[in-house]
């Protein structure tokens, strides 16, 4: 055969090969084009973004999302940021038209070397088709599919168009999806205050972020910078002097603060549990929501702080609970040797950690933590006061709950105050085991500024604010009165605090006698309202109730809010009715509201990702009226009680600050209206009060109830974090007064029998009353009233 013939069937032979391989790849593009998605789509891309959760003024407080992504629009990212993405991943972008063939034969040719696909060859188009259109799977049909959408692509998309979902969707490592999440995450900075460097930094990572993350490798990071600023400079986007300046700039990595406000997460939890039901999880997490909420961020942090300090000052009053465990010889050295290998350098200031009792001296308990030695003074207060350190193996002695003893050997948590190599002052730590609640409401709007439901979120995530149901004691007592003053009660009104039985008779017919008593197990006499009040008198409140009637004082709290379901009989003059803070805090709202009731309210407005107002208390926020999937946040404010008796029990509280239990907030310095509650046995401890703009509710107790201690009343264990709270939230408010109703008249009174005096009787006190409620006559006319036992005395027959 000669040689033109063979170069003849060569020819063919490469021509039937080149139509064959045409062929293969028609069929192969026909019976793969109509199964792929379509295009068009990405004209509507809709990623899943971040809802982010406002305070009142628009500090950024939690964010919830399955992937952390900020959309940012092509025009706002810096070119150099584009360019840097462009030079590290895509060179020929802008002259290809979806996919480099060159660089997918390199690939191809790797791929078969290595007998799989171990480099993709992929332009930004195809890394597009592949992130939003298909799926992560490595194979050699998602490759095809892959060129045949970024062809398609790029005929029916910009440039731009493409890079704007590609620098949105890519995944940069740490949870940030995006260039401007990661902008976020690694320089703390909005994507268009990058830098060279930092843009160069950023584009170095599609690769492999974990690989090249400025977190953990800092140096690889900086070699795949470098990598992507020479690649720039080869591509002409930026001269070698530029470079040379990038590479040379010390980029300080920034990690990002978790956006959520510390000490706020009830408040957000809160927050999450509504939108997760108005809204499905799915839109919580991926729709990109803007939630603008009532929390005031100084207020939430002044109540958390006040929370916790206040529980952490009542579990020193209870005493150190004992040491977390006991070692002998042996297993004190193996804890210690394990410590050695943590704790390399002595721990900071501030910092929580267990220590071992390795002895004693000068009234310090000396304490070791890896091969650290520290002391805690045992004669300076706190936990540690009167403790005494006693030889290893003697049992730790109590009295009561209070250990009193420290065998050597016992492993406590101590916090770190001073810290050195040669020794360390330390203090004596625990958890405290009771736990509290705060509400703060601003009256004449409804919104919650602050909630706090316990110690520690982490902890325990029962939001004792809202779900709890305890017992709220005396702190019932004003709605009881407010009921009376509707009925014909006023402050002036002279009742007798004197013994009284009731008897009745149970189911089985046997006869039992209640004998209520005064937290002071003792008996006043002839009092006012207005001293019953303020000194908490529980026998007054119970004769009142009787008169009034049970039933009529239960429509009455039920008008001011209160939903929980009350006893009726006569013990709910003594709070004897669970309810939770938040539902006292409406009812007390009425009062300072001047006799109107509002729903507690979390939200102002929730605006979706298009910027579509979804729900707004705002009425002008709907012009032509809110559309089927918008919502009016409508209070339904509703006039429940007058403004004259509303004003009555403010001020009737006011006497409770200046002359009765609630005298810890005269250190206010400011006009409050308060009240204290405590049960039996001092199981729940409530502080409730307010301003004219401010109501907070404080509340003490165990989870699993139980005494908070001899003396732990609500003026000592829950008023010090209503005060605390109060004063940092009212630190640069003016002063004011109660608004007082036009109605109200002011008559000088005796407050031994509740008539009028002369203005400049030696006994007179001015006293408030509603209009037409005043008394008529004078004390100097009437009898002085004789010691029987009757409910109410009234001078007016």
């Amino acid at each position: 055969m000669n040689i033109k013939r063979i170069l003849k069937i060569s020819l063919w032979a490469c021509f039937g090969l080149f139509l064959a391989s045409c062929l293969m790849l028609g069929v192969a593009y026909w019976s793969v084009s109509a199964s792929l998605p379509k295009v068009d789509t990405l004209s509507d891309y809709r990623p899943p973004i971040v809802t982010t959760i406002y305070a009142d003024d628009e500090t950024v407080i939690s964010e919830f999302s399955q992937e952390r992504r900020i959309l940012v629009p092509i025009s706002r990212i810096p070119r150099q940021l584009v360019q840097a993405f462009v030079a590290a991943e895509d060179s020929k972008f802008y002259q290809h038209r979806g996919i480099d063939l060159f660089s997918i034969v390199r690939a191809a040719l790797k791929n078969l070397m290595a007998g799989g696909i171990r480099q993709g060859g992929s332009t930004i188009t195809q890394q597009v088709a592949k992130s939003l259109l298909l799926t992560p799977e490595k194979k050699f049909s998602r490759k095809f599919k892959e060129a045949i959408l970024a062809r398609r692509m790029e005929r029916s998309l910009s440039k731009d168009d493409i890079l704007f979902l590609y620098l949105n969707q890519i995944y940069l490592g740490h949870g940030a999806y995006g260039v401007q999440a990661a902008a976020e995450n690694y320089f703390d900075k909005n994507v268009g205050d990058l830098s060279l460097a930092e843009s160069a930094m950023l584009a170095g990572l599609p690769q492999a972020p974990s690989r090249y993350s400025p977190f953990h490798n800092y140096e690889k990071a900086k070699t795949r910078q470098i990598y992507v600023l020479n690649r720039m400079v080869e591509d002409g986007y930026i001269t070698r002097q530029q470079a040379d300046k990038a590479v040379s700039e010390n980029v300080v990595i920034h990690p990002r603060n978790e956006r959520q406000i510390p000490g706020a997460a009830y408040f957000t939890e809160q927050v999450r549990r509504y939108l997760e039901e108005r809204y499905g999880t799915e839109v919580l997490n991926t729709g990109g929501l803007k939630v603008y909420t009532t929390m005031n961020v100084a207020m939430q942090q002044a109540a958390q702080l006040a929370v916790r300090s206040n529980l952490v000052q009542h579990d020193i009053r209870r005493g150190y609970r004992g040491p977390l465990k006991t070692f002998d010889s042996d297993r004190q050295a193996e804890f210690l040797s394990k410590q050695e290998a943590i704790y390399k350098q002595p721990p900071e200031p501030g910092t929580l950690v267990e220590g071992v009792v390795i002895g004693s001296r000068d009234h310090r308990a000396i304490v070791r933590i890896g091969r650290f030695t520290g002391i805690i003074p045992l004669n300076q207060g706190g936990l540690a006061h009167k403790l005494r350190v006693v030889d290893r193996g003697q049992k730790v002695k109590f009295v009561g709950e209070r250990a009193t003893t420290l065998p050597i050997g016992s492993v406590v948590q101590v916090k770190i105050k001073q810290s050195s190599d040669t020794e360390m002052t330390l203090s004596l730590y625990q958890e405290p085991a009771a736990q509290g609640a705060l509400i703060a409401l601003a009256p004449h709007t409804g919104e919650v500024k602050a909630l706090v439901g316990g110690y520690d979120f982490n902890r325990s995530q029962f939001n004792r604010a809202i779900q709890a149901r305890r017992l709220p004691g005396s702190a019932f007592k004003p709605l009881i009165y407010a009921a009376a003053l509707d009925k014909g009660y006023t402050p002036a009104t002279i009742m007798l605090d004197t013994p009284v039985i009731y008897r009745q008779k149970g189911e089985d017919g046997t006869e039992t006698e209640w004998k209520p008593k005064n937290y002071a197990e003792k008996f006043t006499g002839v009092t006012t309202l207005r001293q019953a009040l303020a000194q908490s008198y529980n026998v007054v409140t119970i004769k009142m109730l009787q008169d009034i009637g049970v039933g009529y004082a239960i429509n009455y709290a039920k008008k001011l809010g209160i939903e929980s379901p009350l006893n009726r009989d006569l013990t709910l003059a003594l709070g004897s009715s669970a309810v939770s803070p938040m539902e006292l805090a409406s009812a007390y709202c009425v009062f300072a509201n001047g006799g109107v009731l509002l729903r507690p309210v979390y939200i102002t407005k929730v605006v979706d990702r298009h910027g579509r107002i979804l729900e707004s208390r705002d009425p002008a926020d709907f012009p032509g009226g809110p559309d089927p999937d918008q919502t009016l946040i409508n209070q339904f404010p509703r006039r429940v009680i007058s403004p004259e008796t509303a004003y009555l029990i403010t001020n009737l509280m006011e006497s409770v600050v200046q002359d009765g239990t609630g005298y810890r907030a005269k250190a206010l310095q400011r006009p409050v209206a308060c009240k204290t509650g405590t049960t039996n046995d001092q199981k729940d401890a409530w502080f409730v009060g307010y301003g004219p703009r401010l109501l907070a509710v404080s509340w003490v107790g165990y989870d699993q109830e139980r005494s908070l201690g001899p003396l732990e009343t609500g003026s000592k264990a829950a008023a010090p974090a209503w005060v605390e709270f109060m004063r940092q939230a009212l630190e640069n408010q003016p002063v004011e007064h109660f608004p007082v109703p036009d109605g109200i008249e002011f008559r000088p009174i005796d407050p031994a029998t509740g008539l009028l005096v002369p203005e400049d009787a030696s006994t007179m006190t001015v006293e408030a009353f509603a209009p037409g409620t005043a008394p008529t006559r004078y004390a100097l006319e009437a009898q002085q009233p004789q010691a029987i036992d009757f409910f109410q005395m009234d001078m007016e027959e």
